[in-house]
């Protein structure tokens, strides 16, 4: 990197930040989660608003790779908080009505999806048809667990049998979407057959050698032989050698992020585990919006013709639709009053981060066009703006009290929880975007 070029950097990339952190705060001001704002952001940095004379001074060709080299490192942490956040205990607990509404959000939107993609792959499609069909379909059944965590913190309902139900539900679809998009990355991206077939022993290697491996290295810093200030340090070194396998492997670096942070140990490290997660998300609060402002700058509506902004108001129609309808079928059916169930198809509309993220994938690897990205993008800013103003109307308000409560003991056990514990809960998910 010569001179100017470095100079175009730096000047690049506080622009960038200091637009994505202002749209975020602002954003935050009128009760959305801040990547509605930092997705914005990007989009007004976009060829949509500004002229292309602009947007070369603001992100040169020379710069633009090295600003999204260093937005991958903040999504790959992001990832790996995902993937250690994840509560294996949550998902083994899920069932009843969580289960229904689990499955619901899912299968419903994930059909919606694949139905709308059908005659929409003709004209859309970049290259496997199958690809582009199998991609729609998990891009409409995501839901995005971070923003929703923040929404339940901010509103106080994560220790409420509601808040229990949408988070081992979101948590349960995340973790469907991650593995069928890794499946479909798989089958259609562009690695050699010989490297994928490698894909299971990289997963036998994470859970029987690095597994263990991680669980001494914790208990050493547990037992004080080794400074917590050294773990963090070795564990992005690790993080890093699994994205770089996991790209290798042709499965997209992400996965490797996500997978790595899911074989993380957790019992008896809550200490540590808070530790490392509030360390990757100091990075993360400062590289992931620039993720945000790199992904939205994508975003051209500008060639939409007729037809163009037909097939986006469909996608917004199916969904928003596929995914409440599962979400409220599935609780309906579970035995969810529809005074829990109505709220609860609305904040299981949010698709945020998630949908963003996999979106990028599936541009990246040309599952998807510039055409469809945008729209998805719209999709997910609009559902994931439109939970909050919902669930302050009357009739998607979540009631105080209800008779019918949900059939799940662990959504008891948290309604019961007492008031600090809910506080500390907001804490751990002040970070979430």
């Amino acid at each position: 990197m010569n001179s100017a070029t470095a100079v175009h950097f730096f000047l690049s990339l506080a622009v960038l930040l200091a637009v994505a952190k202002l749209f975020g705060a602002l954003a935050r001001r009128v009760r959305q989660p801040a990547v509605v704002g930092e997705i914005v952001a990007g989009v007004v940095c976009g060829p949509l608003v500004l002229p292309a004379a602009v947007r070369e001074a603001l992100m040169p060709a020379d710069v633009l790779p090295l600003l999204s080299a260093l937005s991958g490192l903040g999504l790959a942490l992001f990832m790996f908080v995902v993937g250690y956040e994840l509560e294996h205990t949550l998902l083994r607990g899920l069932k009843g009505s969580a289960l229904g509404v689990a499955c619901g959000s899912v299968l419903v939107p994930l059909a919606a999806g694949v139905l709308l993609a059908l005659p929409l792959a003709g004209r859309y499609a970049p290259g496997s048809t199958a690809g582009f069909v199998l991609f729609l379909g998990i891009a409409m059944s995501v839901t995005a667990f971070p923003v929703l965590a923040r929404v339940l913190a901010d509103r106080r309902l994560t220790g409420t049998p509601l808040g229990g139900i949408a988070l081992a539900a979101a948590a349960f679809g995340d973790l469907v979407a991650w593995v069928a998009l890794a499946g479909v990355v798989a089958a259609f991206g562009s690695a050699t057959q010989w490297r994928i077939s490698l894909l299971p022993v990289y997963v036998l290697v994470l859970l029987a050698v690095v597994r263990p491996l991680l669980g001494r290295l914790l208990r050493r810093c547990a037992d004080r032989r080794m400074p917590p200030l050294a773990l963090f340090p070795v564990l992005i070194v690790g993080l890093l050698l699994s994205c770089g396998t996991a790209e290798w492997l042709g499965v997209h670096y992400i996965f490797g992020a996500f997978a790595f942070g899911a074989v993380m140990p957790r019992g008896g490290f809550e200490d540590l585990r808070m530790h490392v997660i509030e360390g990757a998300n100091h990075i993360g609060a400062l590289l992931l919006p620039l993720y945000f402002v790199v992904a939205g700058s994508k975003v051209d509506l500008k060639g939409f013709g007729g037809a163009a902004l037909v097939t986006l108001v469909l996608v917004l129609v199916v969904a928003v639709a596929g995914k409440a309808a599962g979400v409220y079928g599935g609780a309906r059916l579970a035995g969810m009053d529809h005074r829990l169930a109505l709220p609860l198809s609305a904040l299981m509309n949010m698709r945020g981060l998630t949908e963003l993220v996999i979106l990028s994938v599936g541009l990246e690897l040309h599952l998807i066009d510039g055409t469809v990205y945008s729209m998805m993008v719209v999709m997910a800013v609009v559902t994931t703006a439109m939970a909050g103003p919902l669930l302050d109307t009357k009739r998607f308000a979540v009631p105080l009290r209800t008779d019918a409560q949900p059939d799940t003991d662990a959504g008891a056990e948290r309604d019961a929880a007492p008031r600090a514990e809910l506080e500390s809960d907001k804490e751990s998910t002040g970070n979430s975007r």
